[in-house]
């Protein structure tokens, strides 16, 4: 699958990722206004075996065929900080 990546540039480390090249019709207008205004990053193959940081595959996967989209969150701030939070 084919997925193309977006970045915030109101949320830092915000990422959202599309099925289809420029086509936010799927995305919500509520989370639009989250991330503001939007930049290309990079367009990538995804499949099951791929490896991503903080994600799994197959829960993008998942979420892109059900939604059209998939938003990929910034760590916590206690884990920017190095801080281990119970």
């Amino acid at each position: 699958m084919n997925c193309f990546v977006y970045r915030s540039n109101k949320k830092q480390g915000m990422f959202l990722y599309l099925r289809d090249k420029d086509d936010f019709s799927c995305v919500p207008e509520s989370l639009l206004k989250l991330l503001g205004e939007t930049s290309y990053s990079f367009e990538f193959d995804l499949s099951k075996e791929r490896k991503l940081v903080k994600t799994e595959a197959q829960e993008v996967i998942k979420t892109m065929q059900e939604n059209g989209y998939f938003l990929h969150m910034p760590p916590p701030k206690s884990e920017l900080l190095g801080m281990k939070v119970n």
